[in-house]
């Protein structure tokens, strides 16, 4: 007796399954955009003695030619600082002269290993008892703007500041593979119903 050589439909219907699953399984954390773990000054601080430095850590190393830190006073007025020094996952800024009491953003841009970047902002306040209060801010003639960070050109996208939301172009084409498979098998079970 022949025996058939034939795929069984249901197999084939199983293998496709497994390979479309396959294709839209999350990436490992590896492949994950970075984000900010630790910052000192933390956030929300309030100091009884002006910090002369600030360091972000993050997740993964950064690129140092596309790393942006600044520092804001109340007034949204950029604070002298040297510029980043990188090393591996930190970024510092040392702080130009003493810091008058009050409080204080930092805003950071900075691209990773995966070439996302990545951006955010957070305040600290110094509150040093022998230190000297800030100048209360004029209201300005214009509407102020936020400090420029740099923009790396190589990067692409923009995850205003945390891990990537929404969904990414491989799950996208994933799902798409994923439907033209069960359309196919789904075709392909109804032509051998019908032949038997």
């Amino acid at each position: 007796m022949r025996t058939s050589t034939r795929p069984r439909p249901a197999g084939f219907l199983a293998a496709v399954l497994t390979a479309a699953a396959l294709l839209l399984v999350p990436a490992s954390p590896a492949a994950a955009h970075n984000s900010l773990k630790a910052t000192t000054p933390a956030k929300d601080a309030e100091l009884d003695a002006a910090p002369t430095e600030i360091t972000l850590e993050f997740l993964q190393r950064l690129d140092p030619a596309f790393t942006t830190i600044i520092l804001s006073d109340a007034a949204e007025q950029k604070v002298p600082t040297s510029e980043p020094v990188v090393t591996g996952t930190k970024g510092t800024i040392g702080i130009e002269g003493t810091l008058a009491n009050g409080t204080y953003t930092v805003a950071y841009r900075v691209v990773s290993a995966d070439g996302h970047p990545v951006q955010g902002s957070y305040a600290f306040t110094v509150a040093d008892p022998a230190g000297t209060e800030a100048p209360v801010p004029s209201p300005p003639a214009t509407t102020p703007t936020e400090p420029a960070l740099a923009s790396p050109a190589a990067a692409t996208g923009d995850d205003g500041g945390g891990g990537g939301g929404g969904i990414g172009a491989p799950a996208v084409v994933g799902g798409g593979i994923l439907l033209v498979l069960i359309a196919g098998a789904l075709v392909l079970l109804r032509r051998r119903r019908g032949t038997t």
